[in-house]
């Protein structure tokens, strides 16, 4: 069985790691290089920094930021926010990330996934979808955090990334990020049943109890958590001992 992954986010605006609910309120958290040492020495398998602003300003400014991550830490991570071009994922992964996500662009111009894909293999291509349930009962994609609702159903636009060339699928539920409710189980099993490659779970661990779920029933191969380990609540390795005893497979 393939260890599961404990993947810290940090959304970013103006160099500073934010977290709010459901994308609004935020607040200040701490410095972005800082924390993702810190995350990167408690056992992280990765990380994920997202540019919450990224404007063109704050594109530059965050380029910077991954050059300077990319020094700090020894473990993989992943960017994303505002990467609409091959080249935008060009000036990332040079500075020195892992991997970029691709959302709004990718929802525009879905040729974006296998443009990048092409160049730098799908192990360097993740699909972020923002999605929402709407009152059909279907969980739709969203855009601009969130904002702007799309006709992409989360299965359908899932899968049609994967054979577009996404190395892995990063599905945040929008009803629930930032809650600390837990995340919805049903849902993320399902799609995982209806891909071949990794899904990576965001948007609502409030506990330990809330990561083993999604990583169990939810069928998920990463789960991606903030709040719980920006407020001190767990360590990585807390979470990591406790998966641990109660079965999962994870690296220690």
């Amino acid at each position: 069985m393939l260890a599961k992954r404990i993947i810290p986010c940090l959304d970013v605006k103006d160099g500073r790691v934010v977290k709010g609910i459901n994308f609004t309120g935020l607040k200040d958290v701490g410095d972005a290089v800082e924390l993702g040492g810190r995350y990167a020495r408690e056992g992280a398998d990765e990380l994920v920094y997202l540019d919450i602003s990224a404007s063109v300003e704050g594109r530059h400014t965050f380029v910077d930021l991954v050059g300077r991550v990319a020094d700090a830490i020894n473990i993989p991570f992943t960017v994303g926010g505002g990467i609409s071009s091959l080249d935008d994922a060009s000036r990332l992964l040079d500075a020195g990330a892992d991997k970029i996500t691709v959302n709004s662009a990718a929802i525009a111009d879905p040729r974006l996934i296998g443009e990048i894909a092409s160049k730098y293999g799908s192990q360097f291509v993740v699909l972020a979808i923002d999605a929402a349930k709407a009152a059909d009962g279907r969980w739709m994609s969203t855009t601009h955090g969130g904002r702007i609702r799309t006709d992409k159903e989360l299965f359908s636009w899932a899968k049609e990334g994967q054979e577009r060339g996404a190395g892995e699928i990063m599905f945040t539920s929008m009803d629930h990020d930032g809650t600390r409710s837990g995340y919805p189980c049903d849902v993320y099993a399902a799609l995982s049943c209806s891909l071949s490659i990794p899904l990576i779970a965001s948007g609502g661990a409030g506990n330990v109890k809330d990561i083993e779920e999604v990583l169990t029933i939810g069928r998920a191969d990463a789960a991606l958590a903030a709040s719980i380990f920006h407020y001190g609540e767990y360590t990585v390795n807390e979470v990591k001992r406790l998966l641990g005893a109660s079965g999962i497979s994870v690296r220690l």
